[in-house]
């Protein structure tokens, strides 16, 4: 029997999901209707892949958080399921907050979720009390457990906040099962907890995995561990960054941390630190395994300082990002669109060693709904060139820009035209390399109605963007100061044959 709260949330979806449906991007997951944030049980269950999220269905912003319920096959075509959970226990009553799932040995799925009730304080403040809390099911209607909460302040090692410690992450090794979670310890700043256990309701706390110091923001949510090519990667989304260089940008950020996992002591031994995207919005990814061992990352495509400037026209809020496929090579997070969206590519229209001097056009290269590569060279060892610019989702009063300057190697993109209707930030610049022999720079632009994400040189650096342009701006152009030699591929992707 489910309760009344989210029958509630059910019924609204049947009753108005209809009427949003024709407004959704076409290959990217949002809730269909309503708020989404944090992506959470990224997840593989008997067969599919499933996708859970912070969710609140009745209005564009954000409210008690649900949990909204995906899945699929191959990553880009979702079947919307009814809402999972809503906040309708004690120990949940403020919000079902961010979790994962995994699959237990008697063929159930379980939920594990971090539960917030708010409780006064001795001094007259309200704050949130989180715990860890579980639901068991069957991959569309789920059970909470009557044990919850399964984490709590008595599971916290000395100087935990319980205030602040959420977003668990389960994973399995062998007959063990092992949890991250984000803490704040008495320094002030985040930590990441490591706990195990032979039954996933009983825990033991391990230890520090990692901690933050106030080097790298201060509270760390939604941690993410595992293997990846012979290194171990730690995915965390910091609160309050500091802004350093222009690796990390202030406010809530993203920070991948590469090492070497020491199991005696439970601890990542740090060899690199860099952001994960570079772009405006990307915040608390989440990844999977594959049946074929491909390590798969999805994550929210918005930023928390510009989620209060919605279309308002639009009845969703929020949405996810293409999933990617992870590697680590020369020490860095590379990331490229999973291979399953090849599948849906249409009508191919490509131009090679296109010389380019001023601002140009190409005919057929545009649209909202494509796969777009542009490969940039100096047309000559002699002539290297001060500047190269192209325009995405343009028309004569839109347009969103992607510059790069060879001189500083610099990418900056500027979404200041692209249909927001208010003074946010619009503009972000990071550092990117180029061939050193050819002088080359790879640019593969997804373009999703409402999105833009950007993959640098095969995957080294990503860049997420919502736009709220209008649709029927879809021109791309070309522009630089000097010359350069070009190469063009576009698809466009197709979905209503599949």
């Amino acid at each position: 029997m489910i309760s009344k709260a989210l029958k509630q949330a059910r019924d609204f979806e049947t009753e108005y999901l209809p009427y949003a449906e024709s407004e959704q991007p076409r290959f990217h997951v949002t809730g269909g209707i309503g708020w989404i944030n944090d992506p959470n049980g990224f997840s593989s269950y008997k067969g599919e892949y499933h996708l859970f999220f912070q969710y609140y269905p009745y209005e564009t912003k954000w409210g008690p958080m649900h949990w909204g319920h995906v899945k699929t096959t191959d990553f880009i075509r979702w079947e919307k399921l009814p809402a999972a959970m809503a906040p309708d226990q004690p120990y949940d009553k403020d919000g079902c907050f961010s979790g994962s799932a995994i699959e237990l040995p008697d063929g159930k799925q379980m939920l594990i979720y971090t539960g917030v009730r708010a409780v006064r304080q001795h001094d007259g403040r309200m704050e949130n009390v989180q715990t860890q809390c579980v639901a068991i099911g069957d991959g569309q209607d789920y059970v909470k457990y009557e044990g919850n909460p399964i984490l709590s302040a008595k599971d916290l090692p000395e100087g935990g906040d319980p205030v602040d410690f959420r977003d668990p992450k389960v994973w399995k090794e062998g007959d063990v099962y092992y949890l991250v979670a984000g803490n704040r310890c008495s320094d002030g700043s985040g930590t990441i907890l490591l706990y195990e256990s032979t039954d996933c309701f009983h825990w033991t706390y391990n230890g520090i995995l990692s901690a933050c110091h106030n080097q790298y923001g201060r509270m760390w949510e939604c941690p993410d561990f595992f293997p990846l090519d012979g290194k171990h990667v730690l995915l965390v989304s910091p609160q309050e960054m500091n802004a350093i260089g222009l690796e990390f940008h202030p406010g809530n950020g993203t920070v991948c941390l590469i090492g070497s996992y020491n199991r005696s002591k439970f601890h990542l031994d740090r060899e690199n630190v860099q952001a994960i995207d570079y772009g405006l919005d990307f915040y608390a990814p989440q990844t999977l395994e594959t049946a074929d061992g491909r390590r798969i990352m999805i994550a929210w495509m918005q930023n928390w300082e510009t989620s209060g400037c919605r279309n308002e026209q639009l009845r969703f809020m929020g949405q996810m990002t293409v999933p990617r496929e992870l590697h680590v090579k020369n020490g860095r997070l590379y990331q490229n669109p999973v291979r399953e969206l090849e599948a849906y590519r249409g009508t191919k229209i490509s131009y090679r060693n296109v010389l380019v001097c001023g601002e140009t056009t190409l005919a057929g290269i545009g649209g909202r709904v494509m796969d777009l590569t542009v490969t940039v060279r100096p047309s000559s060892r002699e002539n290297i060139y001060q500047r190269f610019r192209m325009n995405v989702a343009k028309d004569g009063q839109w347009f969103t820009s992607i510059r790069y300057k060879p001189s500083v190697g610099t990418i900056r993109v500027d979404r200041t035209h692209s249909g927001f209707p208010h003074d946010i930030v619009s503009v972000r610049e990071f550092p990117v390399s180029q061939n050193r022999e050819t002088g080359e720079l790879k640019l593969r632009i997804l373009m999703d109605r409402y999105s833009m994400e950007l993959f640098v040189n095969d995957g080294e650096y990503a860049a997420s963007f919502v736009l709220y342009t209008p649709e029927s701006a879809d021109a791309v152009s070309f522009e630089t100061s000097g010359v350069v030699m070009l190469d063009v591929e576009k698809y466009d992707l197709v979905f209503d044959e599949k």
